[in-house]
């Protein structure tokens, strides 16, 4: 049994659409259940992966969701018990619906999920390892911190900003084209342009601040992953 059923997806919603609300669910399950932003990050990336590989008219997007963040868990090392999931994401699915009971219902889902985890593997080949932007942000912020003045960083969310880019960024399917280390640059450059704040000695050095970090980060490719960042607020207005 599927956690939502086709017939409440109205034929004319876009798959871009049903993709949105569905790693929304995920991130705000995750929250709810204090997952670490890693295992939120893969079950989102999980979910687009198994997308890439399957024909979306052919499973329930809600139920796949659900099972990737389970899965997730494992993967991370932060287990979720699955029952908190089943009750979590079913409310974020239907939140005018009363919790779930121990019954019929209940022991749908979660067997759903358990089968559905079986699939994931096997769509993946068992290979569900992945190198987060996460990390590489971190690192990064730290020394770009360094290279702003400290009267103007004290004025900038710039932490929580590029935190809020990354995590949106996992919303569309374009969080998988590149490597996470050039999502953080991008993250951390465009959070620096929306400021209108720029790095010291950038325009007179040798080397721009990004290309200490990835030398391989072309201009081009930098505006495309911006471009795609941006886009996930383009799919937000059609979501709404």
């Amino acid at each position: 049994m599927a956690l939502l059923s086709s017939k409440w997806v109205r034929s004319d919603t876009s798959p871009r659409v049903v993709d949105f609300k569905a790693v929304r669910y995920i991130f705000e399950s995750g929250i709810k259940l204090e997952a670490k932003p890693q295992v939120v990050a893969m079950a989102a990336t999980l979910y687009h992966r198994f997308f890439e590989e399957c024909n979306p008219e052919d499973y329930d997007h809600y139920l796949i969701a659900a099972t990737c963040l389970y899965l997730a868990g494992k993967v991370e090392e932060n287990h979720l018990k699955i029952r908190d999931i089943v009750n979590v994401f079913h409310k974020a699915v239907h939140p005018q619906l009363e919790p779930l009971d121990l019954a019929d219902e209940y022991w749908l889902l979660r067997d759903s999920i358990v089968q559905c985890e079986l699939l994931l593997l096997r769509v993946m080949k068992f290979q569900v390892s992945v190198d987060h932007p996460h990390r590489y942000l971190l690192h990064y912020l730290k020394s770009v911190q360094d290279w702003i003045a400290p009267d103007i960083l004290a004025k900038l969310p710039l932490f929580r900003t590029c935190w809020s880019l990354l995590c949106d960024f996992y919303h569309l399917p374009s969080c998988l084209r590149y490597k996470p280390q050039h999502v953080a640059v991008a993250i951390i450059y465009l959070a620096l342009e929306c400021y209108g704040v720029t790095v010291l000695y950038n325009n007179d050095a040798v080397l721009r601040w990004h290309d200490t970090f990835c030398e391989d980060l072309g201009k081009d490719q930098l505006w495309k992953i911006m471009e795609d960042i941006l886009s996930v607020y383009d799919a937000e207005l059609l979501e709404n």
